[in-house]
């Protein structure tokens, strides 16, 4: 029932403007005209929300009822067009629904809004996200279709409780993580597909950083052994990558643990502005005058996903016990280990921890920049081993600044 301080007036209007911005955009595809456009579309948010309104237990079978004449419109748009396209078939249906949520409560209306919003920009968006998927190869492909199957099977699976046989572990909210920290990742994949290999040089490190620091120093270190000259452009695009891992476990703090975000936020903010304006200067005095692209791999592979999921549940255990028998060393040991070959799962770990209330919030935060830390001396490490002297001088000159500044801030917070 739609909520009392709402007027049918207004749900209705809200309705039918919905239906309009959807009309509008698919009067001007390529699916216009012949089967619905600018005109028709307000008429079907109209149609949902009349519905709802003053039938509210019909609803099912008026969509049911609008569907066959939809059909046939739409059979009628194939044999004359043969395209077989069901966008704008379902596009209608979807605006129907969303008319009926305009009055069924002030929060559905707001939600049918946003989805309003979402709708346009992915129809507009139409030769865009074409060319991305036609950018993808078709193993990349294959392997995120496994990976999004395997989620959407596994996950509702599994057990949303603390197991024995798993030493306490929730698997749950394991696989959980992993899905975040993979979508993470696949965002940044596909943002960087978007814009294309052309994408600079500041772009470059930004994207390689959130899908895989690791990844973008181990590129920039062997293209600088293969060309030495471009050093000063390699080393700022793996220190903007290294760099760039502060704001993904800050992003990752914030959706675990939110209650840690503002401690969290001071080093790992600092060291990310430190870093940032370091690499500006750094920038600034390339004179080179072309960039050096990295190649971003998908990272919705199950096997990655998998053994991220492993060392997330190995790093929990870890760091429980030794939080149980060691105290706030054994954390901060174990911080120090796991931040030499990943941040995420440490973060993750301690933020958890800290929600649970089995470490303070001061741990976690302390925890949390050593791991980062470590790490970022495994990048610098990389640069020297598999680049040349001078990546190596440049990169740990920076991030070693970035470092000890973090390590300061933690130590007088």
């Amino acid at each position: 029932m739609a909520v009392p301080s709402l007027s049918v007036g207004l749900s209705l209007a809200v309705a039918f403007g919905i239906g309009v911005i959807i009309g509008m955009e698919r009067e001007q595809s390529d699916s216009a005209g012949i089967f619905a456009g600018s005109r028709t579309f307000p008429l079907f948010a109209l149609y949902g929300g009349l519905v709802y309104t003053f039938f509210p237990d019909g609803f099912a079978l008026a969509l049911l009822a609008i569907a066959l004449p939809l059909t046939v419109a739409y059979s009628g748009k194939v044999y004359l067009e043969g395209d077989l396209g069901l966008t704008t078939l379902v596009a209608a249906l979807i605006t129907v629904v969303l008319g009926a949520m305009t009055v069924h409560s002030e929060r559905a209306m707001i939600a049918a809004i946003v989805v309003t919003g979402v709708m346009v920009v992915l129809l507009t968006a139409k030769s865009r996200i074409h060319t991305i998927a036609e950018s993808i190869g078709e193993d990349e492909r294959r392997a995120s279709v496994k990976f999004i199957v395997v989620v959407l099977i596994v996950l509702p699976l599994l057990p949303d409780r603390s197991m024995d046989l798993l030493l306490g572990l929730n698997p749950r909210y394991v696989w959980l993580m992993v899905v975040f920290v993979s979508g993470l990742s696949f965002g940044a994949y596909v943002l960087g597909k978007t814009i294309g290999p052309q994408r600079g040089l500041v772009l470059t490190g930004v994207l390689g950083g959130f899908v895989s620091s690791t990844a973008t120093a181990v590129s920039m270190a062997e293209r600088t052994r293969a060309a030495p000259t471009l050093y000063h452009v390699t080393a700022f695009s793996a220190v903007i990558a290294s760099v760039v891992m502060f704001p993904r476990a800050l992003v990752e703090v914030a959706v675990i643990n939110p209650s840690l975000l503002p401690l969290v936020i001071i080093p790992l903010g600092a060291m990310t502005v430190a870093g940032a304006v370091i690499g500006a200067i750094v920038y600034w005095r390339i004179e080179i005058d072309h960039d050096v692209d990295t190649t971003l791999k998908n990272p919705f592979h199950l096997r990655t996903a998998l053994v991220f999921g492993a060392v997330f549940a190995a790093v929990l255990l870890v760091s429980e016990y030794a939080n149980a028998y060691l105290g706030v060393s054994g954390v901060y040991g174990t911080a120090f280990i796991s931040g030499l070959a990943d941040v995420d799962a440490i973060t993750l770990t301690l933020s958890t921890l800290a929600a649970d209330g089995e470490i303070t919030r001061e741990v976690a935060t302390t925890g949390i920049v050593i791991a980062a830390v470590a790490n970022t001396a495994v990048k610098a490490g990389i640069t020297w081993v598999l680049g040349t002297r001078q990546l190596g001088q440049v990169v740990t000159a920076v991030l070693g600044t970035v470092a000890i500044i973090g390590i300061l801030i933690t130590v007088f917070l």
